[in-house]
């Protein structure tokens, strides 16, 4: 272990020297299925030749100069995200924490324009929306948030899926200003909602005039079989903020507004030195159009859907299993016990999982995985499932 790095991870005993598709090979060339997708950011797996082919050619021209200037590489993948979106304008930043900075504070300037001076957003129950003091404070896990008081002001959290929740936190409080919310919650189980919670959230927005923001950092670019959760729905958010697989590991965040909210951010007050460089854009723009031309995001729908089917089936006798839930290459496996050990038992047979929420198994693979590899992952996983669950 080195010293010389702070400590803020509990790293597992593994050093990876290169991928491929699916797969990682460590400093030992022992290969690996990666079923995790370094946390749902590479998408069309390691070593995509069109990521590839994007970074080396534009690192070869150019790959900063600063939001000073001009950068036809940001309005081209601007104009891709709105056509892909149906909002107005975005702001682009290096991660998902940051998109969602920017997202509250787009909500809190409204706030002020409407003359309310402390506004409040609601937010979720078991949500994650980065670690910086702001979006720390905005998510709903309270062990990631000792140690760091005094937090932001300015969150009135509700329990997630829970209409009546935010309707009474609406009622009790006049200086709520917008609503912040994961369509599906990754960090905090993989809890999918009921199908007309976003229009209800929309409803309720529209009603009292409220900024509708959702975090699509883990959701969205295609894990879920639409480009955006949202787009399941028949709402469109007021704010939306990406990340993780928009650069399929090239660090680059995105918050998208329309409306009222595309009006708030002016000159000066916003900014990012780094955000939405030309490298960073060169390589969304490969992965958007990888999406496009290989069907992928369609596909992601089935393929979940035949993960799933697959643990349903060989784990439908295991007493132990609580759910298995997913949206596309979403997919939460509940177990009735905290199930961390799984992770470093899945490594340890080369096979590369999560575990979030205490007791949930998650599973974010490639959207590029095909039958094979899900077939694999599912006979590998359920033995591992089924030695945890019932030793011998």
């Amino acid at each position: 272990m080195n010293n010389h790095i702070m400590p803020t991870y509990q790293r597992l005993p593994v050093s990876f020297e290169k991928g491929n598709g699916v797969w990682l090979w460590d400093d030992a060339n022992n290969r690996y299925l990666d079923a995790l997708s370094g946390i749902a950011v590479c998408n069309l797996g390691h070593a995509h030749p069109a990521i590839h082919q994007a970074l080396t050619e534009q690192s070869g021209k150019l790959i900063h100069t600063s939001n000073i200037y001009r950068n036809t590489l940001q309005e081209q993948l601007a104009d891709r995200l709105i056509e892909k979106s149906t909002m107005d304008n975005v702001f682009f930043c290096n991660s998902g924490a940051e998109a969602n900075e920017a997202a509250i504070k787009i909500a809190r300037k409204y706030g002020h324009e409407q003359g309310i001076d402390l506004p409040a957003i609601i937010v979720m129950e078991k949500s994650f929306h980065g670690r910086t003091l702001a979006t720390l404070s905005a998510t709903g896990n309270t062990k990631v948030q000792q140690g760091f008081a005094p937090l932001v002001d300015g969150f009135v959290r509700v329990p997630f899926n829970n209409v009546t929740a935010i309707e009474d936190a609406i009622k009790n409080n006049p200086s709520i200003v917008a609503i912040l919310v994961e369509p599906i919650q990754g960090e905090g189980g993989i809890n999918i909602p009921d199908p007309d919670y976003l229009q209800q959230l929309r409803r309720i927005c529209d009603e009292h005039q409220l900024l509708m923001m959702l975090d699509e950092i883990q959701a969205g670019i295609g894990r879920t079989g639409k480009f955006l959760a949202y787009q399941h729905s028949t709402s469109i958010p007021d704010v939306c903020t990406l990340a993780k697989a928009l650069g399929n590991g090239v660090p680059i965040g995105a918050c998208l507004a329309r409306g009222k909210a595309a009006e708030i951010l002016t000159a000066g007050t916003h900014g990012s030195t780094f955000g939405g460089n030309p490298l960073a854009c060169s390589a969304a723009l490969a992965v958007l159009t990888t999406l496009d031309s290989d069907d992928l995001i369609s596909s992601a729908r089935t393929k979940g859907d035949l993960i799933c089917a697959g643990f349903s089936a060989k784990l439908k006798n295991n007493q132990h299993i609580i759910d298995i839930r997913h949206v596309g290459l979403m997919i939460g496996i509940e177990v009735d016990r905290p199930c961390a050990e799984l992770v470093k038992m899945a490594l340890h047979q080369h096979l590369l999982i999560n575990v979030t929420n205490d007791n949930v198994i998650r599973l974010l693979p490639p959207l590029i995985i095909n039958e094979e590899q899900i077939h694999l992952l599912v006979e590998q996983l359920t033995h591992l499932i089924h030695e945890f669950t019932q030793p011998l």
